[in-house]
């Protein structure tokens, strides 16, 4: 009871004020976006060049751990593009969003304060390395799933430059690139230029979570409810559950494994609808996601910290 009082309610409750706030308090739909707009395209990038800039590559970047996250990712993805195709009959186009949904944890804004309140701002070295590779690579085999069902005959390298270019234009992508200069190259930041990147930074976790309690209230569900669960079952149980077993099957420590499971049992992410926006396919079922994903990760979340101790 102690883990859901103290680490995870304090975040769902910044959540659920942005949920009242565009509910009764008057907060606008435009002001919502706004709020969403500063955190994903500019906050949330900053403090990925922050995190990654400062990064102890050596004891952070384990190759086991990444690859237990990444295969959990992979496993994800193909559960929803499967279950959505198959078991729901739905269109391939609208499969890849599903599939999206499925394996795009919402690491940065909920995995990220759940792990420091849970273990400690030293813990998120981990949760920052993991991050660094997450929004590329699943938007990467999105897209490519994407591209290929949509290719209509374009060539393998049409296809292919389509894929680096919506890749380059991610403003995640660019932060985590950024960051990854600065660490590996060892180019000094100024004490003046630092200071500002760590009060924006600050601000992109809060303002990130009250913009998706916004978010949240805009998309009610509105049907695709089995699909919704079927999504938030392979995010919630299965992606989190393969990473713990591959943790012990590679023999990862206790604080890698923390990091890996936490980050993959958070609820979709608010990028499972810009991506289902970006293509204008499964938007309803991919908002429904991020709802219904949300709301039973308080108690799927709580479970995963149980196990984890």
């Amino acid at each position: 009871m102690g883990a859901l009082l103290d680490v995870i309610l304090p975040v769902f409750l910044v959540m659920g004020f942005g949920y009242v706030a565009a509910w009764k308090l008057g907060l606008s739909e435009k002001t919502v976006d706004a709020l969403m707009t500063f955190a994903q395209g500019f906050a949330f990038p900053v403090m990925l060049f922050r995190g990654i800039s400062r990064l102890h590559l050596g004891e952070t970047f384990d190759p086991a751990m990444l690859g237990a996250f990444y295969i959990g990712v992979i496993v994800g993805f193909f559960a929803g593009l499967i279950g959505a195709r198959y078991i729901f009959k739905r269109p391939w186009e609208d499969s890849v969003a599903v599939a999206f949904a499925a394996a795009f944890s919402n690491g940065g804004l909920l995995g990220l304060p759940i792990t420091e309140r849970a273990y400690g701002a030293d813990a998120l070295a981990f949760n920052y390395a993991i991050i660094a590779f997450h929004a590329p690579f699943v938007y990467t085999l999105a897209v490519t799933a994407m591209e290929i069902v949509r290719a209509e005959g374009r060539s393998a390298a049409a296809t292919a430059f389509s894929v680096v270019k919506s890749m380059l234009k991610n403003p995640f992508v660019i932060g985590i690139g950024l960051g990854a200069f600065v660490n590996v190259t060892g180019l000094p930041v100024p004490a003046t230029v630092s200071g500002a990147v760590d009060m924006i930074a600050s601000a992109a976790i809060p303002v990130a979570l009250v913009g998706l309690g916004g978010v949240l209230y805009r998309y009610r569900p509105e049907g695709d409810l089995k699909l919704a669960a079927w999504i938030a079952g392979v995010s919630l149980l299965l992606h989190p559950a393969t990473v713990l077993g591959l943790s012990q099957l590679f023999g990862l420590a206790e604080g890698p494994t923390r990091s890996a499971v936490l980050m993959a049992a958070m609820a979709p992410g608010i990028n499972a609808y810009v991506f289902a926006n970006m293509y204008s396919v499964a938007k309803r079922v991919a908002a429904t996601a991020v709802l219904v994903g949300t709301a039973l990760s308080v108690f799927t979340v709580w479970f995963w910290l149980g196990v984890l101790g």
